[in-house]
């Protein structure tokens, strides 16, 4: 299938790791020019080069927190003075949370709702205008099926995907009419099958600094597979590509008249 996104311009939030690396290889394939905007400059400097393998135009790694308006805006402009236009941004930053919401404080409160909603305001804020302004440009939020059904103790984590949702419907209406189509992925039970090169200091998979270390040792093996795919229809765990092929498709020529959307990545957990 002709995509239409060689030597297009796509930046991936958080594409040095997990979902997000695989986002960005999934782009690679289809010979985009893609920059990876991570605050672990590392590990997405890692992805950068497998990226190159895979078929990428060219890559460019940037540092960046897109929690903070500041830092994004910088960014965006790096981005327009290299390639001057960009074609694609896929706002893929997130953490869940795993904090019970009646012991949640208002530090870890506030840093849920930076990380996991802010961060996608941030940076849909700083480059709608410049999509506006081309008439053209494909928006892809990630969200999370804890957004559409609640999970339980991750109230805030699901409210803020919920709203990531409800934003992504609503920017949908608003720049519509100017070229730009806006959609949100939700996915579901996704891990790395390669700790060692999917995952940096930041990955919630870190074997030592993780949200989830002690599930680390046992990615890959079938005894996490039986586990989590206990209730899936589809009987194996999702991987970061399967996100990314998602993403991809609706980034691309053929998904023009798709917008407002929400498309869940789940192996059928729910329907």
């Amino acid at each position: 299938m002709e995509t239409g996104l060689a030597g297009k311009t796509v930046i991936v939030t958080g594409g040095g790791s997990n979902i997000g690396r695989g986002i960005v290889l999934a782009f690679a394939e289809e010979g985009s020019n893609i920059v990876i905007a991570d605050k672990d400059e590392a590990q997405a400097r890692r992805t950068a080069a497998k990226a190159r393998e895979l078929g990428a135009q060219s890559t460019l790694v940037i540092g960046v927190d897109v929690t903070r308006e500041g830092e994004v805006e910088a960014m965006v402009g790096a981005v327009l003075e290299k390639f001057s236009k960009i074609d694609v941004v896929v706002n893929n930053v997130g953490q869940p949370s795993d904090i019970p919401f009646t012991e949640e404080t208002k530090e870890t409160l506030d840093k849920s709702m930076d990380v996991n909603l802010r961060s996608t305001i941030n940076c849909a804020k700083a480059i709608l205008p410049h999509m506006i302004k081309q008439g053209s440009g494909k928006v892809v939020n990630i969200g999370s099926e804890a957004g559409r059904k609640g999970d339980p103790e991750r109230a805030v984590y699901s409210a803020c995907k919920g709203a990531v949702i409800a934003l992504t419907k609503a920017i949908a209406r608003d720049v519509g009419s100017y070229g730009v189509t806006v959609n949100c992925v939700c996915p579901h039970r996704i891990t790395p099958q390669d700790l060692e090169q999917q995952t940096g200091e930041g990955s919630v998979f870190h074997p030592e600094k993780g949200q989830y270390k002690m599930m680390a040792p046992l990615v890959g093996t079938p005894e996490l597979e039986k586990m989590l795919t206990e209730p899936l229809s589809v009987k194996r765990l999702g991987r970061p590509e399967d996100i990314g092929y998602a993403v991809v498709f609706l980034a691309s020529d053929r998904a023009g008249y798709i917008t407002g959307q929400t498309f869940s990545v789940n192996g059928g957990a729910y329907m």
